[in-house]
């Protein structure tokens, strides 16, 4: 309950995400977040009981509901589009490396001082959000002109022509003040019904390849399948999260979004399907001395493929394939579908593998190549277009 009640916290941050972001603004959407995480691990901090540790962690997961929704949607409306897919990317790979950050520290130091360690991003956070200019788009929706003028001359640099990029923008914004502003059964009308299905769909695939699961019990799989291997396993796994996202990283703009989620879903399907195998041989006593080194391999092949692509790839697609008149209210949705999944496997991975460790790793294997299937036949290439040229491809 306690490992999956962040990810509760997240839903409901995620059910208020899009409102809060349209109303107050990217920029206070997240000086908002940072204060819930503070409160959320000041209260992990000096709890004396499990309600003050389960209201600590419901508070920092709340936060990063937000947090998860608002921050690819600001980075998408900031970037240039050459240079989107590698920023968006490039939270991803904050976000593993605070992980792999909290996996070794925590390893050496007490759990209310690694909740200490949960303030210092919160509050680099809130110090930097003090230097950086609101998103322009959001600005020029809601008539802010002159303060759109000077975020977009702040992000291009002051000897950049901007005069296109503006009009673009404010042609766009016009052309959306013409329709009714949308609601959340407005998602399901025809116009926006396969931005809703590409949406929730990618969301769906990322968290049932079993991610979350498998991450919040590393060292209980290593140590599954063999008792020596569960700190080195959970270090390996620790450290190779971060090199294979700036792969990503430096790829995405480069082969394109379909391709590298495509192929990451693969490797995530060899990965399970290998660790599976290696369960099955061990529950059967079959090569005993190969099948725990099976596991140790499966579950950072695993880590490594998704780390690549499907960690970051579908966080991109999002922030990219609604129009602006219901980003809002999209990307609620589609974080509420994101968060809810996480949960559902977050709390019922130890379940499944008291049923079956082998069993558990097929099912998600079989996700991962539904996860193939999906993204083969149904997202659309977004490499190198502008969030206005995306509009127009998907309504084709």
């Amino acid at each position: 309950m306690f490992g999956s009640i962040l990810t509760i916290g997240a839903m409901f941050g995620a059910i208020t995400s899009g409102k809060t972001a349209d109303f107050i603004g990217r920029k206070w959407a997240m000086r908002v977040s940072g204060v819930f995480c503070i409160a959320g691990w000041l209260a992990v901090y000096f709890s004396k009981g499990a309600i003050s540790l389960d209201m600590g962690r419901l508070f920092t997961g709340y936060g990063i509901g937000v947090f998860s929704y608002v921050v690819p949607i600001f980075i998408a409306e900031i970037a240039p589009k050459n240079l989107r897919g590698g920023l968006t990317t490039l939270n991803q790979l904050m976000i593993v490396t605070g992980s792999s950050v909290a996996f070794l520290v925590g390893s050496v130091i007490t759990w209310r001082a690694l909740a200490l360690t949960g303030l210092v991003p919160c509050i680099f956070l809130l110090v930097g959000l003090c230097f950086v200019p609101e998103s322009p788009r959001w600005l020029a929706k809601v008539g802010r002109e002159k303060e759109f003028q000077v975020a977009l001359r702040k992000l291009r640099g002051k000897d950049a022509d901007i005069t296109f990029e503006a009009a673009e923008i404010k042609d766009y914004i016009e052309t959306l003040k013409t329709l009714p502003k949308a609601k959340m059964l407005d998602l399901f009308q025809s116009r926006y019904i396969r931005s809703m299905i590409i949406g929730v769909g990618i969301m769906i695939c990322q968290q049932f390849t079993g991610i979350n699961g498998i991450g919040f019990y590393a060292s209980e799989t290593f140590a599954e399948a063999g008792a020596s291997l569960a700190k080195i396993g959970t270090i390996a796994y620790a450290c190779i999260q971060v090199p294979i996202t700036i792969v990503g990283a430096m790829m995405i703009d480069k082969s394109g979004r379909k391709p590298l989620i495509l192929i990451s879903a693969t490797g995530t399907f060899l990965g399970c399907f290998v660790t599976g195998t290696s369960f099955f041989l061990m529950g059967h006593n079959l090569l005993p001395e190969w099948a725990p080194i099976l596991a140790f391999v499966g579950v950072l092949f695993f880590i490594a493929f998704f780390s690549i692509g499907m960690g970051a790839v579908p966080w991109l697609i999002m922030s990219e394939i609604f129009p602006i008149d219901v980003k809002g209210a999209a990307g609620s949705l589609v974080v509420l579908v994101n968060w809810l999944g996480a949960w559902l496997i977050s709390y019922t991975f130890n379940f499944l593998l008291t049923w079956s460790s082998s069993g558990t790793f097929f099912l998600y294997s079989a996700f991962s190549l539904m996860a193939v299937l999906f993204v083969a036949k149904v997202v659309p290439e977004t490499k190198g277009k502008t969030l206005e040229e995306i509009q127009q491809c998907i309504n084709s």
